[in-house]
């Protein structure tokens, strides 16, 4: 069974977005006043008492887009009517009926679900006597509203969950699974026409969003719900990235923003390249982003099927990106064609397994048997004539693995030892493709012994470090 769905249909500009925003109690859609802004559906699952419904944000029926998208527009929202077990047929009680209304009323009046009319932008309560003209575009109980006054949000979920089908049986147990079960969010970034829609659609297996070779199609930052082996995922499509001082318009700022929180709430980013162009500053950005934020990434090199007509082996793109990214050489690499779906499969396998490595925990006994061999093998130098010494070290989080070094004096590692640690860390320890948080604190009093040669003549070796070439970890913070 299906979580029951609502969508929200009109003409341009009559505020279905913010009043979407409103009832979901957060900012989803965006929220301008130019005509066409919302173009692929935007979804949020809604729990309301002991209800779930899906409920969907569609674009501006009768929109002429500027990018020449009306025909995608219009398949987005057919989707999105075909679907729905509930229709919002939003209208502005302030302009009153406008042609386009008549055109959408047409459109939806014979479609067998239920219906309710929302006079939305009254403002005040005078104008709720002068919203019954809007009957005559539909024979549906009509509801006022405003977002700006906050006017009659209770009444209209109470009349959505009124029409809504009667919940089956399993409608709670399935939409409280939906809601609360620790699914994986994955962000898709990346410049503008890299191909992350095509990529969207391949994962859920339908016309998600709109794909045109038009630079900057999405503008939302859409969640996606899709299933692979069983097991369910959060894909999150963002709107391509351009400099900022090329943002054209208040629309593709709220985009970077969006990109830029999307990556905040992911538990993997995927950095999308396109296999036939070089490496950009734009990506460059995004990755500081991804790693001032400790997130797990892979790196993705899309339409690999026009990037080897240039001869660029996999080889050569891994040995460009480790160049490129040398804060981020511990991320994966994957190769996909995303219009053949090639490769997708295994790009999610290996996002199971990222995301498996960032929730791992060590034992304290582990670590700490780890940091006397790698302490042994290359003891941190003398500075201010004081030796610097680690106590203990503990594992105190996970998504990032975070892990806290007690010593006598923070400032006494330098940073090359410091890099040397981390990669004793990522090649020691189940993190190896994962960012991984090291802080040094000093010591509380009374707080253990010292892990230092001196102070800890035996120690272990049965841990192989000899192998390791501490030049080989890139500065990382």
């Amino acid at each position: 069974m299906s979580v029951h769905t609502v969508a929200i249909v009109g003409r341009p500009n009559v505020g279905k977005s913010s009043l979407f925003n409103w009832m979901a109690g957060k900012q989803i859609s965006i929220v301008d006043p130019t005509a066409g802004v919302t173009r692929d559906r935007v979804d949020y699952l809604m729990h309301i008492g002991d209800r779930y419904f899906e409920m969907v944000d569609t674009g501006g029926i009768g929109v002429v887009d500027s990018d020449d998208l009306s025909d995608q527009i219009e398949q987005q929202i057919n989707l999105g009517i075909e679907r729905a077990d509930l229709l919002l047929f939003v209208v502005d009680a302030q302009m009153g009926i406008t042609p386009l209304d008549r055109e959408v009323a047409a459109r939806i009046r014979h479609i067998d679900c239920p219906k309710l009319l929302i006079a939305n932008k009254c403002d005040s309560p005078k104008l709720d006597q002068e919203v019954f003209e809007f009957l005559s575009l539909l024979n549906a109980p009509i509801i006022t509203t405003s977002v700006i006054s906050k006017r009659n949000r209770d009444e209209l979920l109470k009349g959505i969950l009124e029409h809504l089908p009667p919940a089956d049986e399993d409608e709670s147990s399935e939409g409280a699974s939906r809601a609360s079960e620790p699914e994986l969010k994955l962000a898709i970034v990346g410049r503008r026409n890299v191909g992350k829609s095509t990529f969207i659609n391949a994962l859920s297996e339908e016309e998600r969003v709109i794909v045109s070779e038009v630079a900057g199609t999405t503008r939302d930052s859409i969640d996606i719900r899709f299933s692979m082996d069983g097991k369910t995922f959060v894909a999150i499509d963002t709107p391509g990235v351009r400099k900022k001082k090329s943002l054209a318009n208040d629309i593709e700022f709220y985009g970077l923003v969006r990109s830029q929180r999307s990556i905040r709430r992911a538990d993997v980013v995927y950095l999308f390249f396109d296999a036939t162009n070089t490496i950009s500053r734009l990506e460059k950005q995004l990755a500081d982003e991804i790693t001032k934020q400790y997130k797990p990434c892979i790196f993705v090199v899309n339409k690999w099927d026009l990037g080897t007509d240039k001869e660029m082996t996999t080889e050569k793109w891994t040995e460009y990106l480790t160049k490129q990214f040398a804060q981020m050489r511990h991320a994966p690499i994957a190769f996909i064609t995303a219009k053949d779906s090639r490769n997708i499969k295994q790009l999610v396998n290996l996002t199971q397994a990222i995301y498996k490595q960032a929730r791992e925990r060590v034992s304290t006994g582990q670590l700490n048997r780890l940091i006397r061999a790698a302490m042994k093998l290359n003891p941190p130098h003398y500075r201010q004539n004081k030796r610097p010494k680690i106590y203990y070290a503990t594992q105190v989080g996970v998504q990032p693995p975070t892990i806290v070094l007690k010593c006598n004096n923070p400032e006494l590692f330098d940073d090359t030892w410091k890099r040397y640690l981390l990669g004793i860390m990522r090649e020691e320890l189940p993190f190896k493709e994962v960012p991984i948080r090291v802080f040094f604190r000093s010591k509380d009093q009374h707080e253990g012994d010292a892990l230092s040669l001196e102070d800890n003549p035996e120690v272990e070796d049965d841990l192989n470090l000899t192998h390791f070439d501490p030049s080989s970890e890139a500065a990382e913070e």
